[in-house]
């Protein structure tokens, strides 16, 4: 045992980490063009797109964060995370079937029949910062948690999470996402769902958690996060569920509109049952370990003070599932905009698909480098202890000028292209310049300040600049035919041969799955510690599940022989 880790521990998060690679392997010759390694193919199953979906929209900060404000405040964590709900829902009704219609192998095709040139590109030199920052945040979290729960140093901890998590996409793209996303949920599972009970067992049971946690913990608000923070946070949510390139992305790569909201749907209710059983255990911890300092490091603190062996492991594989989808979704989403919307667009349009594979690849792996890199740089100068609100931050200084002009641009005929223009630079220019005046004005900062002033520059700036220079006659006879298709209520499924990526997606998820269980309970064993018989019943209802898919996997084959 090392830092309170055992070999079966280890054995698990190698193992785990092999089956991602493994994954990335199998998919590689494949996934033959760029609508398949960006798109699926629009081939995508609506459940395997909503698990995706919902692993892309959870990281590690979801355990970091969310467990840190559980621990301080108590209920109010949950609270914040059940906004995503109503968000969720939202999207699913109203832009899940939009998207569809509108993308191919991009979510910023469309802005050119929209908007124009211009607007694409200004979206792609924003856009691009802003996800490549919000990804070095879940990095910085994972991280984090590698250093906290193995001992390892942070540096080398974030290097070796994000290399693992390009190379699997690197080789795959989006199948290899969507099938490590969803064996990645297995573990997520099979690690969190055993630990509210130990932990309530830890503070007394259910009754004496009650009696002992703090005044005010079951509140759904306090003085910090008030309800005014929550609609703007709600607001933030709402955007980002909505036009976040890895999210919607999901959208556009399943077969129909049907499907498509089906997605949205599924991520709701996964979102509402999920929340309570993640943040119980730091919760709990009030109780049974009030005196830990550092609240970032809590969820690991507890794994490590109540789990049995193997099972730390399994936590630990299932964070880095966690990142990894969120991660490795964004990678390839990125690395899309890159390919489509630079190299396709600006430097090579008759560019053949050989080559536009072999690029789409390197920018994969431009991104994750890029990303690690300024992961290591954001720990040197910003402290681990608000990672919450540097999230929040970035997110409303960036996030409401790109993403409001594409949702009203999907809704709205009236707003021009210069308007679309003039709302985009206007928000962007704001929101830096009360940014920097910030460093004398602190209020200016705060996240509901940065965020309404983003957003109400970015809508008067659509408003004034079309009132100023309207479309012309045949451009907007051009955007209501492009407005007309993307709320048109015709549900054309794609119907295609299906692919090798689709008749490969049961055995793999049967394979990877049955592989991390297997070497669950037998490196348990080889440890002989007899605290682990939970580690070795979860490992066997995990080789349990993976046959359940190799049976579909036959069945499968066998009706479409």
């Amino acid at each position: 045992m090392d830092n309170g880790l055992y070999f079966a521990d280890y054995a698990v998060i190698t193992g785990f980490f092999a089956v991602m690679v493994g994954i990335g392997i199998y998919f590689q010759g494949r996934v033959k063009n760029m609508g398949d390694f960006f798109g699926g193919g629009k081939q995508v199953p609506w459940w395997l797109a909503g698990i995706s979906f919902y692993m892309c929209s959870f990281s590690a900060l979801g355990f970091v964060v969310y467990s840190a404000l559980a621990y301080q405040y108590g209920f109010v964590a949950v609270t914040i995370y059940w906004l995503t709900v109503p968000a969720m829902l939202i999207g699913a009704k109203f832009m899940a079937s939009r998207w569809r219609r509108i993308a191919q192998t991009s979510p910023l095709e469309y802005i050119e029949s929209r908007y124009g040139n211009k607007m694409r590109q200004g979206l792609v030199w924003v856009g691009i910062p802003t996800r490549i920052l919000d990804d070095a945040l879940k990095l910085l979290a994972i991280g984090t948690v590698v250093a906290a729960g193995m001992g390892f140093p942070l540096a080398p901890a974030i290097i070796v999470s994000g290399l693992i998590m390009i190379s699997y996409t690197f080789m795959g793209g989006l199948w290899a996402a969507l099938v490590a996303d969803f064996i990645q949920f297995v573990v997520l599972l099979a690690a969190v769902l055993v630990l509210p009970f130990l932990t309530l067992k830890r503070a007394g049971g259910f009754q004496g958690f009650i009696e002992a946690a703090p005044e005010g913990f079951f509140s759904l608000i306090n003085t910090k996060y008030t309800w005014g923070y929550l609609l703007v946070f709600f607001f933030i949510i709402l955007l980002n569920y909505t036009t976040s390139w890895a999210l919607v992305q999901r959208y556009y790569s399943t077969s129909s509109d049907k499907n498509a909201r089906k997605v949205g749907y599924l991520v709701a209710i996964l979102n509402f049952v999920g929340p309570p059983i993640f943040y119980i255990p730091a919760m709990t911890a009030r109780v049974f370990l009030p005196e830990i300092e550092n609240s970032n490091e809590v969820y690991a603190i507890v794994c490590k003070s109540v789990l049995p062996v193997g099972m730390i492991g399994m936590v630990i594989a299932a964070m880095f599932s966690a990142t990894m989808s969120m991660l490795a979704g964004d990678f390839n989403a990125i690395a899309s905009v890159l390919t489509n919307d630079i190299y396709k667009r600006m430097v090579s349009k008759e560019a053949s698909a050989r080559k536009l594979m072999l690029f789409a690849r390197v920018n994969t792996l431009i991104v994750g480098l890029v990303v690690i890199g300024i992961t290591i740089m954001i720990r040197k100068i910003q402290g681990s202890d608000d990672l919450f609100r540097v999230m929040v931050k970035i997110f409303g200084l960036f996030l409401p000028p790109v993403a409001i002009p594409m949702l009203v641009g999907m809704f709205s005929r009236r707003i021009s292209n210069f308007g679309g223009l003039l709302g985009f630079s206007a928000g962007i220019i704001t929101g830096l310049t009360a940014f920097a005046i910030g460093g004398w004005y602190p209020y200016l900062r705060e996240e509901q300040v940065i965020t309404s002033i983003t957003s109400l520059t970015t809508v008067a700036g659509l408003i004034a600049g079309t009132f100023l220079k309207p479309d012309s006659a045949q451009r907007s006879e051009e955007v209501d035919r492009f407005v007309s298709n993307a709320a048109s209520k015709t549900d054309v499924a794609t119907v295609t041969e299906k692919n090798d990526s689709v008749k490969a997606l049961f055995p793999i998820i049967s394979i990877g799955t049955f592989a991390i269980g297997l070497v669950l309970a037998v490196s348990v064993l080889f440890t002989n510690i007899s605290e682990g018989k939970l580690s070795i019943a979860v490992g066997a209802a995990m080789m349990a599940v993976g046959c359940v898919f190799l049976l579909i996997a036959k069945k499968t084959k066998s009706h479409n022989t």
